[in-house]
């Protein structure tokens, strides 16, 4: 298993948007996050800033993503989800969402 923490921005005033559509997503997302292998997945709020935390349970993470960027249905959610985000502008090349690395954990 491995931990990713990721960071991005949230547009001024689409923060009750985005956390409402969080709060009622869509059955196909959340059985697409699973069936990629994705596990205890949080988003938290502060400031204008998003920050994703979650597991990785498989054994191939850009297959998984891949299989993930494919779906119809997730894509339909990006594409309401992107316009309310604002990346950082210190993210790596080809991402989105700003991987983050991980400095302490301590089960």
């Amino acid at each position: 298993m491995i931990r990713y923490g990721q960071l991005i921005g949230l547009k001024p005033g689409k923060y009750e948007e985005y956390k409402g559509y969080h709060a009622d997503i869509w059955p196909e997302i959340a059985a697409k996050i699973t069936e990629c292998n994705i596990r205890n997945y949080s988003i938290f709020y502060k400031d204008g800033l998003l920050f994703a935390y979650f597991e990785y349970a498989g054994t191939d993470f850009q297959s998984d993503m891949a299989r993930m960027a494919g779906d119809p249905k997730t894509r339909e959610w990006w594409d309401i989800m992107k316009p309310m985000q604002s990346p950082v502008e210190n993210r790596k090349p080809g991402e989105w969402w700003a991987d983050m690395e991980e400095v302490f954990h301590q089960d």
